[in-house]
């Protein structure tokens, strides 16, 4: 009898099947649906959407969002949301025109201030939210509106208008080019040097939630604030570092647009803070905290870029890609939910 029970496998031994565990990974939907999106459109419009150019022009779409996703990602992870970053987008890249066509400062130096400004925004988001204590959806909401406001009012101020343009004329603008809004060639395509932002941003990020402490802190407070704090984890220095990362994503996406576009606009960013989080959410990405992934997110935006530009090379009207938006929000949630059970299942 007792050499019966040696032998016997502990249940914890045992592994767990290909599709049980592939289940339990929250980017797991993203992946599916990433894939189901791409052999539709190739099925529908093969001859744009499957060559070298249209892979180019759907990855920069991606691109942007991406950069968005992947933060959001991380702080969402972490419990807590941000809507400003549409803003901040906005007011960023109103930041760095004004100063560099109304100034005369140099584009490059004026880019490292409108940082200093969007790394303050997040700052006082995160820090609002850990000393009053109020849910960072109402703190970042009025901040979209401060910041959006503000936007509008000084540019009129300062320019009498809401766009401000001519950035190419302004000394630094070849290097902040060259960094941000190049072209890489690849066979008879130019793709974006935004892609290759994108890819840093979310390999470094990866890197943190996956292989460092702080990203076990990260899912530890949006697990439960209160009981990471129990054990050391410095719960308020972190979230607030995590407003100030999504801040930096807002900073690093408007200086690409307004250096891609050459301009400036106050509406610029409008609704992206909305985009991210979709994309986030699809990515398998908890609203609830403590659970999502950076992968995940990075295949929420490629469906969002994948699909906006697979309508244009599919002919159908752009003003579908919300309807998109809105029914992609509800799937997600439907099938994290199941994923979470089924997650949570695996663990009993």
């Amino acid at each position: 009898m007792a050499t019966t029970t040696a032998t016997k496998r502990d249940e914890r031994l045992v592994e767990a099947g290909l599709m049980k565990r592939l289940f339990t990974r929250p980017e797991f939907g993203a992946a599916a649906g990433a894939i189901i999106v791409w052999l539709f459109f190739a099925f529908v419009a093969p001859t744009g959407f499957i060559s070298l150019r249209g892979t180019a022009s759907y990855l920069e779409v991606s691109a942007q969002i991406g950069i968005l996703a992947v933060a959001v990602a991380l702080l969402m992870i972490g419990g807590e949301f941000d809507l400003s970053i549409g803003s901040v987008i906005g007011g960023v890249g109103v930041t760095i025109a004004i100063l560099g066509t109304e100034s005369g400062i140099p584009l490059p130096v004026a880019a490292l201030v409108a940082l200093v400004l969007a790394l303050i925004i997040g700052f006082l988001n995160g820090y609002m939210v850990v000393k009053t204590q109020l849910p960072s959806f109402i703190i970042t909401l009025g901040a979209l509106f401060i910041v959006r406001g503000a936007t509008i009012g000084f540019t009129r101020l300062i320019t009498g208008r809401t766009q401000v343009g001519g950035l190419d004329d302004v000394a630094g603008y070849n290097l902040l080019r060259t960094l941000f809004a190049s072209d890489i060639p690849i066979g008879r395509a130019n793709f974006n040097i935004a892609i290759v932002w994108w890819f840093i941003v979310a390999a470094i990020a990866t890197w943190i939630l996956m292989r460092t402490k702080i990203g076990n802190w990260i899912f530890g407070i949006g697990g439960s604030a209160l009981a990471a704090r129990n054990v050391g984890v410095p719960v308020n220095r972190l979230k607030i570092g995590l407003f100030m990362t999504t801040a930096f994503a807002a900073w690093l996406v408007a200086t690409i647009q307004v250096v891609n576009v050459k301009s400036a606009d106050v509406l610029r960013g409008t609704q992206q803070e909305f985009v991210a989080i979709i994309a986030t959410v699809i990515g398998g990405t908890l609203l609830t905290g403590g659970y999502g992934s950076v992968i995940g997110a990075c295949l929420g935006a490629l469906i969002f870029g994948m699909v906006r530009q697979g309508i244009v090379f599919a002919g159908v009207d752009s003003d579908w890609y919300q309807v998109f938006m809105g029914a992609m929000l509800v799937i997600a949630v439907l099938i994290n939910n199941y994923i979470r059970k089924r997650a949570e299942a695996s663990r009993k």
